[in-house]
């Protein structure tokens, strides 16, 4: 019973949460030390960075808009960003080996997770409760 009203209702830890995730993959070639090596011989290295980057960045903002005014649009960007961050090591060709494919994976999986919880929490939401979130 108790899980029940914990899932139906979305709460401002899950936009942080969301904005940790950002800051992750931001982070992710570093934490891996495949930023500038270590991707593979027919890899350009600026592409899974630049894209690591830009996706992060992504998640990280929308997930403060969502602490800041929610909104059910940016709920579903970010799973339309984990799913391209799950997708990026094929489409980048770094998905032969490392472990930047790995996390990235993960890190798009829960992304998705946590996206789909919180457009879930808030579909049947009017705007006026979406303007009273974090209030």
């Amino acid at each position: 019973m108790s899980i029940d009203r914990f899932l139906n209702k979305h709460r401002s830890w899950e936009d942080w949460f969301g904005m940790l995730l950002g800051l992750l993959i931001i982070l992710s070639p570093w934490l891996t030390g495949q930023a500038n090596n270590g991707l593979g011989a027919n890899v350009d290295p600026g592409m899974p960075l630049l894209n690591a980057v830009c996706v992060g960045v992504l998640i990280f903002g929308f997930a403060q808009l969502e602490y800041i005014v929610l909104r059910r649009w940016e709920e579903a960007c970010e799973v339309a960003l984990g799913f391209w961050l799950i997708a990026s090591p094929h489409i980048f060709g770094y998905a032969g080996g490392g472990t930047l494919r790995l996390w990235h994976t993960a890190l798009g999986g829960i992304v998705i997770l946590l996206g789909v919880l919180t457009l879930w929490q808030d579909w049947d939401l009017s705007d006026d409760e979406l303007a009273k979130h974090g209030q």
